[in-house]
């Protein structure tokens, strides 16, 4: 690996410095830096994160690695991460817009039509535009082929009926990438179909889910009699699964890019502030052994995601690194808020912002951190593929192959 920039890419790393220094405020230690993990969007908060993206936009530095015809700088790969790792030193507005950018606007310039383009392309780059993806269903669980919702043509439109879940945010956005099974009579991989659809269209019920940390970033959706046009299909009828796999493909390079912070940072800040018996809990020797396996721990994740940065920066094609950084760097994340909570004794079984260390940041971090674990790909579902794609393992079994969808049995066996 070699972590140093080539004078081409420490070039734009200061240009990126001097634009972001200009326009928005170095991010300071007493800030922290944790995960995002789903945070209430107010009115307030989607203003400010609309200004932010409209800057952004406005000086060429929205989505930079997007074609330059989309409004983006045709950057290269290791230009998105130098801006992301620069960007991540300031502090600004909630990214609303990870879901749009990283996932929804790749996959309209790959399938889409140019009218689809020119429709939705400019309003989403510029933050206009918020928009959500509708994949995971109840009945379905990991299996997103085995879908249930139901897209039924009816003359220039179609007509929706079912369920999505786990939607982040869904309450606050314009547009949502939709798929759904349009032929139960092909095999499950086959009948599906892709669409662009409203969120204001009448028949769609947004049920936010309070999580464990009072958090309502995840959302049911329901589906009842909804009218999409046809043209809000993606791609052609039935080819609704390549478009998807398209779709998980930015999910898998947006999350690995992002980096996110494990908070040892906060940690080690943490343990300089508390009392453990009389002195600081970081002059303990229990204390300073945990420490330090939480830091050797993190810097394995880090250096793990730098190998993908590294490839990167030769014009090669990343591994599975992005797999391994999240199983290994989510449970990580959670372990680490575990021990800022343990630190804290007593008080750490509060949750009060006004009353617990760094604002209760530890406790929110600890409640919130097992949706990430679902997020992106459950812990079983990136097993299976670093078993299967890293280690060349048998895949798993499968009874469902060649068969109808509807024909699939979804319950115990009669007698």
């Amino acid at each position: 690996m070699d972590f140093n920039d080539t004078p081409e890419e420490a070039a734009f790393r200061a240009e990126v410095r001097a634009w972001l220094e200009a326009n928005a405020e170095l991010r300071g230690p007493e800030d922290g830096g944790g995960v995002d993990l789903g945070e209430l969007v107010d009115d307030e908060t989607l203003s400010a994160a609309k200004a932010w993206q409209k800057k952004k936009a406005d000086a060429g530095w929205a989505c930079i690695r997007w074609p330059k015809e989309y409004g983006g700088r045709g950057a290269t790969a290791i230009q998105g991460v130098i801006w992301n790792q620069e960007e991540s030193k300031f502090k600004t507005a909630l990214n609303i817009f990870g879901i749009g950018h990283g996932m929804c606007g790749p996959t309209v310039m790959t399938h889409g039509t140019p009218e689809q383009k020119e429709r939705w392309i400019p309003k989403l780059l510029s933050g206009e535009e918020v928009w959500c993806q509708l994949f995971s269903e109840p009945s379905a669980g990991s299996d997103l082929a085995g879908l249930r919702s139901t897209a039924v043509r009816d003359g220039d439109d179609w007509i929706i009926n079912g369920q999505k879940i786990w939607t982040t945010g869904a309450q606050f956005c314009d547009w949502g990438i939709l798929v759904v099974r349009s032929d139960p009579n092909a095999v499950k991989h086959a009948g599906l179909s892709y669409f662009v659809v409203d969120m204001h269209s009448p028949g769609i019920e947004i049920k936010p889910i309070v999580q464990i940390n009072g958090g309502t970033g995840f959302n049911e959706v329901f589906f009842d009699d909804v009218r999409i046009p046809d043209a809000n299909r993606l791609s052609e009828v039935g080819n609704g699964w390549a478009v998807a796999i398209t779709t998980l493909m930015n999910e898998r390079a947006s999350i690995g890019s992002g980096g996110g912070r494990a908070g040892i940072g906060d940690l080690l800040r943490l343990a300089q502030e508390v009392e453990l018996n009389g002195a600081p809990a970081i002059e303990d020797s229990g204390v300073r052994q945990k420490l330090a396996d939480f830091y050797v721990r993190s810097k394995a994740v880090q250096y793990t995601g730098n190998r993908t940065v590294s490839a990167l920066s030769q014009g090669k094609t990343p591994g599975p690194e992005a797999s391994l950084g999240k199983l290994v760097g989510a449970v990580l994340i959670q372990e680490i808020a575990a021990y800022g909570i343990e630190l804290q004794g007593a008080a750490g079984v509060l949750n009060d912002h006004d009353n617990t260390a760094h604002e209760g940041s530890w406790q929110e971090r600890y409640l919130g951190i097992p949706g990430l674990r679902v997020a992106g790909g459950t812990d079983e579902v990136l097993r299976n593929i670093i078993a299967e794609r890293v280690l060349g393992l048998p895949p798993e079994a499968r009874v469902d192959k060649g068969i109808a969808f509807k024909d699939i049995p979804t319950g115990p066996p009669s007698k």
